[in-house]
């Protein structure tokens, strides 16, 4: 899409189906310095109202249906069924023996292989998963958290053996694993190793990875295992801080 055309997209949407006007943005009328700067504008630091100045308008989300089963080459053909039918981006769901980091053929993996997820065992595994799928292209979510460092390594490597340098790959990892403790159950470490791990990851997307999302607090699997709407959104913004 021309910048033009983007233009014209952005206008377009400046009123509504009933005929009213919308400003790009919207500030308080008695806006001070110091509201200014701890709200700041869309698309500017703190990025309080949004990373993109005209959000939706000028950037739409990704659109991704959260797949994987049974073996890489399998999943890898839903994906690619997938892009091709209007998929903008990809959202890999691993199956439970990938999620606590043990092989397919582990004993305690029996019966869960491939199950409500992908089996990713290896390198080669990673590499099937995203055959014919140019990383640089696509930007990928993997639901993962406490093998969330091994999965985002296996996925650099595979797109470094694509020839693709890890500065152009986007996508995110949910990396949130105290969630884990909470409700799912499907950590390895104790808590502080844990968090060593995550803030780690941090550490290496920053330099490594800019435009990687490092982390995607979740919440719904709160409420899923018992508690109460406001319980939910306590635990979650209290996992965040």
């Amino acid at each position: 899409m021309g910048s033009k055309s983007k233009t014209d997209l952005q206008e377009k949407h400046r009123e509504t189906l009933s005929g009213i006007k919308l400003d790009r943005v919207y500030k308080r009328s008695d806006e001070g310095d110091e509201y200014a700067d701890k709200l700041g504008t869309p698309g500017d630091y703190p990025y309080t109202r949004g990373i993109q100045k005209t959000m939706y308008r000028g950037k739409l989300w990704t659109m991704r249906q959260y797949a994987g089963f049974g073996s890489a080459e399998e999943t890898n053909e839903r994906f690619k069924y997938l892009l091709a039918n209007g998929q903008t981006g990809l959202s890999v769901a691993f199956d439970l023996p990938t999620q606590i980091g043990l092989d397919s053929d582990h004993e305690l993996s029996r019966g869960e292989v491939g199950k409500v997820g992908v089996a990713i065992d290896s390198i080669e595994d990673m590499e099937l998963l995203l055959k014919g799928i140019p990383c640089e292209k696509v930007s990928t979510s993997m639901t993962i958290n406490a093998t969330a460092p091994i999965l985002l390594a296996l996925y650099v490597t595979a797109a470094l053996r694509q020839g693709v340098s890890p500065e152009k790959l986007r996508g995110t990892i949910q990396n949130d694993i105290l969630k884990e403790y909470i409700a799912r159950g499907t950590y390895i470490y104790p808590a502080k190793p844990s968090l060593r791990l995550i803030t780690d990851i941090f550490e290496y997307c920053q330099s490594n990875l800019p435009k990687w999302n490092t982390i995607s607090i979740s919440g719904y699997h709160i409420r899923e295992a018992g508690s109460t709407a406001v319980q939910e959104l306590a635990f979650t913004l209290g996992n965040a801080i």
